[in-house]
């Protein structure tokens, strides 16, 4: 029931989606019922692909044809994103030069420059605009899809802290998350991953969510490149809500078997250079509504810990940075969020997150978000590229 509920939505949404897109993509242009009917019964087709695919991985299906059904719908989903969103700015345009217009002609009786212009020339500039908007979305997705598939470039971000000990001063946490190891993102792109990991001189590895969508038996060959992560310290996972939709237990088994301690709402102490840093870590802000002994709690964290110079807490969203700050830790290092990932829903994702990329200061807690190290979805990425961030904890 619940799925046929949020299938007659999701098809009545994209049906007005591609309603609005099969009007509005022919400005001018009078295309034929036909033609119209053909555009919109292809955006909610298109729209519905990425779909498919995601329930046949839930089932564990794999194979060619669900990858090409991936790449297909993916692609498809991010232009025709582009498209909306294009014809969404040409639309406003059109209103305000309009509105333009009639405010001066209210004004004066005399015609307003380009009044006169004859049939053909108006058709003529509607199929050029038209084409226009066309070729921009496509020439945004390929774009994005070169910035998404390019391993990321590494971020360095110094985290101040004031009476932070000597031995501490410059202690390096490479922090890789939201890979989403799929049919589109494969083993060399996490080899990459971790070849430009063991480039850092880490002194710990956080690995914190997100890291597939997929079975174990599926995607276990592409994850393997992870053994290879080198740290001082050691390597540290949290689950992120992927995990949860493609089996969270199996995949901390798993990750567990490439060197990765996973954080169960638990700790680990740090001895570095005689002084301790407390590293906590929490299952998903919404693990609880899949296995409710996975409730996400930064206070268990904690449980048990000994004293120590600096309380760290790894957990995927950036939601648990409320509870994180009444638990008394220092700085919470998050992901999840993608940075919106790319135009214009890096500006919508603030509307659903307290942070959404970046080093803030929440009360007495410091956290950082990282934008992603991989992609989810349309494999697309334009205003907020993906990164492996080095943390260096420094005086301040």
């Amino acid at each position: 029931m619940n799925f046929l509920l949020f299938a007659t939505t999701y098809t009545l949404v994209m049906t007005a989606f591609g309603v609005y897109i099969s009007r509005r993509w022919f400005w001018q242009a009078r295309p034929g019922r036909k033609t119209r009917a053909a555009v919109i019964l292809g955006v909610v087709a298109m729209m519905w692909l990425p779909i498919i695919s995601i329930i046949l991985r839930r089932y564990d299906a794999g194979g060619f044809g669900v990858t090409a059904l991936a790449w297909t719908g993916y692609l498809g989903a991010g232009y025709l994103s582009f498209l909306f969103t294009i014809l969404l700015l040409r639309d406003a345009g059109l209103i305000m030069v309009t509105l333009r217009k009639r405010l001066r002609r209210s004004k004066s009786a005399a015609p307003t420059a380009g009044a006169g212009l004859d049939e053909s020339r108006r058709r003529f500039l509607a199929y050029g605009m038209n084409g226009g908007v066309t070729t921009a979305a496509m020439l945004l997705t390929g774009y994005g899809l070169a910035a998404a598939r390019d391993v990321p470039d590494v971020k360095v971000v110094d985290i101040p802290f004031k009476n932070l000990p000597t031995q501490l001063e410059g202690f390096r946490i490479v922090q890789i998350t939201d890979i989403h190891v799929s049919p589109t993102v494969k083993r060399p792109y996490v080899a990459g991953i971790v070849s430009k990991v063991n480039q850092l001189d880490a002194d710990i590895v956080a690995l914190t969510g997100d890291l597939v969508d997929g079975s174990v038996r599926r995607l276990s060959g592409d994850v393997e490149p992870l053994a290879g992560a080198r740290s001082r310290h050691g390597n540290f996972f949290v689950t992120g809500n992927h995990e949860y939709y493609s089996g969270a237990p199996a995949w901390m088994r798993k990750v567990q078997s490439l060197g990765f301690t996973v954080l169960h709402n638990s700790h680990r102490l740090i001895v570095h250079n005689g002084r301790k840093i407390l590293l906590g870590g929490v299952t998903d802000y919404k693990a609880g509504q899949f296995y409710p002994s996975h409730r996400s709690d930064p206070h268990t964290a904690l449980q048990g810990a000994p004293p120590a110079d600096l309380k760290i807490l790894l957990a995927h969203q950036p939601k648990n940075i409320f509870a994180a700050a009444k638990a008394g830790f220092d700085l919470q290092i998050s992901g999840h969020t993608h940075g919106g990932q790319f135009f214009p829903w890096n500006f919508m994702i603030h509307f659903f997150q307290p942070y959404v990329a970046g080093l803030h200061q929440h009360e007495n807690t410091q956290i950082y978000i990282s934008r992603g190290t991989g992609y989810w979805g349309p494999p697309v990425r334009l205003g907020s590229p993906s990164e492996i961030t080095l943390l260096r904890l420094v005086s301040g």
